[in-house]
């Protein structure tokens, strides 16, 4: 796995961590923290949003969750991430398509790296 996107997964899970502890993150502080652009913080933002997280923004306010929206916390070394990732493409590649089923359902259990992980890999 290229060291690119593994910064960005991590960058893409610190935001949301910031988005559940924070009222409102604007992306000059995200940017200046993870020493990327402002754009770079744009494109994650959408990333997020595009795996289903209900993200408000306003301009020359920042960002905010959904209000009421909450995630269970789940926390994963970035190991147990690519292992996920792993286990993915080899049961696409390797597996009985009814043992792949079962491997998909319970991926979609883990909500938030079912929805981010593949967002990321089409970025």
């Amino acid at each position: 796995m290229n060291d690119h996107y593994l910064k960005k997964l991590d960058r893409v899970t610190a935001i949301l961590t910031q988005l559940q502890s924070k009222p409102v993150v604007r992306a000059q502080d995200l940017a200046e923290k993870f020493d990327v652009s402002i754009r770079t913080i744009y494109r994650d933002v959408k990333t997020l949003e595009n795996a289903g997280i209900p993200i408000v923004g306003e301009a020359g306010n920042g960002y905010s969750l959904m209000d009421g929206y909450k995630l269970p916390p789940i926390m994963f070394t970035k190991e147990e991430v690519l292992s996920f990732i792993t286990a993915e493409k080899l049961m696409q590649k390797f597996s009985h398509q009814s043992l792949g089923n079962h491997y998909q359902a319970a991926m979609e259990r883990m909500y938030i790296f079912t929805r981010i992980i593949p967002t990321l890999q089409n970025n």
